[in-house]
């Protein structure tokens, strides 16, 4: 299902028989490891039963999540990174977030996406407020949330002992 359509890109619900490969491939980058976390997730397989119990179940549960973002036009249905929202029981709204194939950034995909975002946020869901987490080292995130409107607020500390930086966004 399209979420939103920007000028180069189309957001939508990830599916969990179509995009596993990617979901494989984009949580096993580098990046993801280092920034966001290693999720266990080795196989398609694997990615397959991630996307149905974490991301489809969001959709679910919450009316929002994650989703894919991919290219429109010339490339169309490249699967690029995702974005989008995320209800986490430690955080007291949701927080946008994102992530990209590392051969996809540095090309605008992410602001494009991520500011599209908030405005579906603020204008679809309905949100006042929108929150965002990044580690202590992950400056190329922080200055794309300060880009779309964040603020950083504070550190916080995780239950599972990480310190990560909070943004905050009246949206």
């Amino acid at each position: 299902m399209k979420i939103i359509e920007t000028e180069r890109l189309l957001i939508r619900e990830l599916d969990a028989e179509t995009d596993a490969d990617f979901v494989c491939r984009l949580l096993n980058s580098e990046k993801f490891i280092k920034f966001i976390g290693d999720r266990n997730v080795r196989s398609a397989g694997d990615a397959h039963d991630f996307i149905r119990d974490r991301y489809r179940k969001s959709y679910d549960d919450h009316g929002y999540g994650l989703y894919c973002v991919e290219l429109k036009d010339g490339n169309a249905g490249t699967r690029v990174g995702i974005c989008g929202f995320v209800r986490r029981d430690t955080l007291p709204g949701p927080d946008i977030g994102f992530a990209f194939l590392p051969e996809f950034e540095g090309k605008g995909f992410g602001f494009e996406s991520a500011d599209a975002m908030m405005n579906y946020g603020r204008e679809t869901l309905g949100f006042t407020e929108v929150l965002a987490i990044t580690t202590l080292d992950n400056d190329a995130s922080g200055r794309l949330l300060e880009k779309i409107g964040f603020a950083f607020d504070k550190t916080i500390d995780t239950p599972e002992g990480e310190t990560l930086r909070l943004f905050r966004s009246v949206a």
